[in-house]
This record gives C-alpha cells, structure tokens and sequence, in this order.
C-alpha cells in the first residue's frame, strides 16, 4: 500500500518524466471509488481508517514549501501530478486546489505541466470539468468498452456506465488524453478481438489527443494478472496508430 504525503517526490513516471506527486487524499489511507485488481496501493479495504482529506489550504502551503526547496535545490520537474491514493477528484475542494497548483506553477516553475491522472467517474460535476479543463494533461482512464469488463477490473464502487462515461468524456471535444490499462486475468484479456475492436471504436469517436497505453509494472493486489510486451501492445494499438492517432506505449 503507497502511503504518501501531501506533496511527494519528484519521482521517475513512465509518462510523465520527473514528477511532483500530489496526493489529495488520506495521508494514512486509501479512498477511491475504484478497487482495481491491479491498483498499486492494494485493495481498498485494507486501508487504515484514515479519512482526513487535505484542505486546499494544506495543499497550497505543502506545495509552496515544496516548489521553492526543489528551486533552491536545482531539482528537475516535469510535471506536477494529481495520483496519490485513490481519486483525486473525491476531494471537495479539487477545483479550488487547481487553480492554487496553476499559481504555484506559474510562479516557480512554469515550464511544468500540471497533469491528473483520474477515472472519469466524476467529469460529470461542473467543478471538476472545469477544473480538468485548465489543466495540461486532464489523463482519463477507461481500462475496457463493456460495463461487465469495467466490473472485472475497475470494481467500481457505485453503478457505472461505459456509455455514460464516454458521453461525458465527449465534452472534451478531444483534448485530452484518454489512458488505458492493458492485461490479462482469468477472466478478461485486452487482446481479445472483440473487446479490443469495441475499445478502438470508442477511442475513434472520441478521438483524444493522446492515447496512453501502459501494462502493470508493479506488484498487484490480485495475484496471477498477466502484462503485456511493448511489442504486442503495439501490435493491437496499430490501426489506431495507422489513423494518424497519438498513441504513446509504456510497458
């Protein structure tokens, strides 16, 4: 299970370069709406029972402290990253915290991105949209096209809609950058045909401008899940690739 501090890192990311992690949530817990099978910080319910949510006004003091001592230090950032321990936007004051970030950035270092790495489960909220909007790199996540797949794999915690997800991801109108987790299980593989034609039919009509496509890289809660190559995700992402689509592939 990641424990993580408010503000944490710079740590090396497969996508994202040297990046300043922000964790919005329990310092001593996990919180999502997800309970994915292969969330590096564990299963949900082996959370310790923390449920203090930073405020905005913790974050901005946590990151400015942070952002002058990286400068003083010479330290490189690449992007300043919302991922912590669960769901970023779960934190009421998500919106509020943005804007405070994009300060913050803007004032030390401003060839940074701010990036968020999110479910999607809450993009239907105003604030948090709007929030999205403003940032660098809104990254949202849709791991398979059939809501029984995303039950397999995502075990959200709630209903869930694959098609209310991409309705409201339309509102993008493209700019964004849509990630997805490739693997196997007993159950479920992202290779197979029919699962894998009906996520790049999705992924055409929303058409992101970016497609991360990564494999698990660390120790899962569900044991037995299988990774894929580079070389085979980029097989199965090729006619996607072929359409002039941005796919970037981490294995």
């Amino acid at each position: 299970m990641l424990r993580e501090d408010i503000v944490f890192g710079p740590i090396h990311s497969r996508r994202l370069g040297a990046s300043l992690g922000i964790n919005l949530l329990p310092q001593k817990g996990k919180l999502c709406n997800f309970d994915c099978i292969y969330c590096e910080c564990g299963w949900n319910k082996d959370g310790t029972g923390d449920k203090t949510i930073p405020k905005a006004e913790d974050l901005q003091s946590a990151l400015e402290a942070k952002l002058k001592q990286c400068l003083k230090d010479n330290v490189l950032i690449d992007s300043i990253t919302f991922s912590g321990d669960g769901e970023p936007t779960l934190n009421p004051d998500f919106a509020k915290i943005i804007d405070i970030t994009i300060s913050l950035r803007n004032r030390y270092y401003p060839e940074a991105s701010v990036s968020v790495l999110s479910n999607a489960t809450r993009i239907y909220k105003d604030d948090v949209f709007n929030a999205l909007k403003k940032v660098d790199n809104p990254i949202l996540k849709l791991d398979a096209p059939f809501d029984e797949a995303v039950a397999r794999i995502n075990r959200p915690q709630g209903e869930f809609h694959v098609q209310k997800i991409v309705n409201d991801l339309m509102r993008f109108e493209g700019n964004f950058i849509l990630q997805t987790m490739f693997l196997k299980s007993d159950d479920f593989d992202s290779s197979d045909p029919v699962s894998l034609q009906a996520w790049m039919d999705i992924v055409r009509k929303l058409h992101p401008r970016k497609i991360m496509v990564y494999t698990i890289d660390r120790e899962t809660p569900e044991k037995g899940l299988e990774k894929f190559t580079e070389d085979q995700m980029r097989l199965m992402v090729k006619p996607l690739v072929d359409d002039g689509l941005d796919v970037q592939i981490n294995g």
